[in-house]
C-alpha cells in the first residue's frame, strides 16, 4: 500500500464520519475510494478525505444529497485540468454561488435557532434558580410553552 493512500477508519477517523456513513456515501455516489488493496479494502487519498469534509459540512446545514451531489458535480468540474470554455465556467462559479448563498442563510437560520435554544435554556436556569417557597410577591419566571 502506497504512503498516500489511507484505509477507511484512518479516513473516519480525520473526517469524524463513521465507517458505515463513509460507505452509504460511497453507496450513493458521492465519494469513491481511489483505490482499492490488493485484499480488496478501500483506500481513500488526501482529495477524498477533502471531498469528504465538504459533505461533512453540508450535512449540518440540511443540504440533500443530490444537492451535495451538485456541488461536488461543479467543482470537479471546474478542477478538471481540462479546457473549460468561460461560458461553462461562469455557469459554474454562478452555481457555486447558489450554494454559497444557500448555506449563509442557513447558518443565519441556526443562529437564530441557537440563540432561541440558549433563551430557553437560562429560562430553565433562572427557573431553578428560583428559591423553592416563592410566592405570589416573587417572580418566578414563567417556563415558555412555546419554543417558536
Amino acid at each position: 500500500m502506497s504512503s498516500e493512500h489511507m484505509q477507511i477508519g484512518e479516513v473516519a477517523s480525520r473526517t469524524e464520519l463513521s465507517l458505515r456513513t463513509i460507505r452509504h456515501y460511497e453507496e450513493t455516489g458521492l465519494v469513491r475510494p481511489s483505490a482499492r488493496s490488493q485484499g480488496g479494502f478501500r483506500l481513500y487519498t488526501e482529495a477524498d478525505v477533502a471531498r469528504l469534509m465538504v459533505i461533512r459540512r453540508m450535512k449540518p446545514l440540511g443540504f440533500t444529497l443530490d444537492e451535495m451531489r451538485g456541488l461536488l458535480e461543479a467543482t470537479d468540474r471546474l478542477d478538471d485540468p481540462a479546457p473549460l470554455g468561460a461560458a461553462d465556467r461562469a455557469a459554474l462559479l454562478e452555481r457555486i454561488r447558489g450554494y454559497e448563498e444557500a448555506a449563509a442563510g442557513r447558518v443565519d437560520d441556526l443562529r437564530i435557532q441557537l440563540a432561541r435554544a440558549e433563551e430557553f435554556a437560562a429560562t430553565l436556569r433562572a427557573r431553578l434558580a428560583a428559591p423553592a417557597s416563592a410566592g405570589a410577591d416573587q417572580e418566578v419566571p414563567p417556563v415558555p410553552t412555546s419554543f417558536a
